[in-house]
């Protein structure tokens, strides 16, 4: 029986294997400088800060570990959002059964301290991010350690600071609203049959359809992503070819990487409820 920590490590790996994931590295497509094998490294770097959380570690130091960790390959950002996903739902599990509700009082628990750990971890990898509001400048995670005296004059969480980003990022909206994506997820995972890495493509592809990508809309604007969601739905029911939309998306540097990192997070439930591999 694996641990909760080979569960959440597990996860990354089978998130990343599955194929065809349009848009994002998977077994079969690669970027010239993002390959396969960098999350592979990245899920493997990610163990010890993962081993923190399932440990009872305050979400913060074991996500800035498992930054740290994941960021000591050559590809640079692997699996930031998928950490940022996992990690707390790790500290759920380990404390009793997880569920939206023991997920949410991690959350809620949040403190000053895990903020501060949260703009260290900027410090280990480049994230794009949207310029933050004029009000929110002094908390640009982009000056990483150097903003963590505004985040203790501030004294905001980083459950509340999440919350101040959830308009407009996918994963601090999970954090947010209780992962609502995520545990939805984990059930479509569950109820489909044959290979975990083929019901991890058809989620991802089920995910791309359904909701706006905040990923790309930042690393591009909101009617790409708009684009996106509408020709992932076409490809969902069949209208379109999967593969020839993937290698497009790629071709692009279209990288829903959002949707990604909710389907590793749905992989963590999965296997934490007993989804056999």
């Amino acid at each position: 029986m694996r641990t909760t920590t080979e569960n959440a490590q597990l996860a990354l790996l089978l998130e990343v294997s599955g194929t065809p994931k349009p848009g994002n590295v998977d077994r079969v497509r690669e970027y010239p400088d993002l390959r396969f094998e960098h999350f592979l490294a990245g899920a493997v770097g990610a163990r010890e800060g993962l081993a923190m959380a399932a440990d009872g570690a305050p979400v913060g130091a074991a996500f800035v570990r498992a930054v740290e960790g994941m960021s000591g390959q050559s590809g640079g950002n692997t699996q930031f959002g998928a950490l940022l996903l996992v990690t707390p739902l790790v500290c759920a599990a380990a404390d009793g059964a997880l569920s939206p509700e023991s997920a949410d009082a991690v959350v809620d628990a949040t403190t000053v301290e895990d903020a501060a750990d949260f703009f260290r971890s900027f410090e280990h990898v480049e994230v794009a991010v949207d310029d933050p509001p004029a009000s929110m400048e002094p908390l640009d995670v982009r000056r990483g350690a150097e903003a963590v005296p505004a985040v203790r004059e501030r004294g905001i969480t980083l459950g509340e600071l999440m919350a101040d980003s959830a308009d407009r990022d996918g994963i601090a909206a999970e954090w947010t609203d209780g992962f609502p994506r995520t545990f939805a997820a984990a059930e479509r995972l569950q109820s489909l049959d044959g290979p975990v890495t083929d019901r991890a493509a058809t989620v991802y592809l089920d995910e791309l359809a359904s909701t706006v990508d905040t990923f790309v809309v930042t690393q591009h604007d909101r009617e790409t992503a708009e684009e996106v969601r509408q020709r992932a739905a076409v490809v969902r029911d069949g209208d379109e070819d999967v593969e020839a939309f993937a290698e497009e998306l790629v071709d692009r540097e279209v990288n829903p990487g959002t949707t990604a990192d909710v389907v590793a997070g749905a992989l963590f439930v999965a296997l934490e409820r007993g989804m056999e591999v």
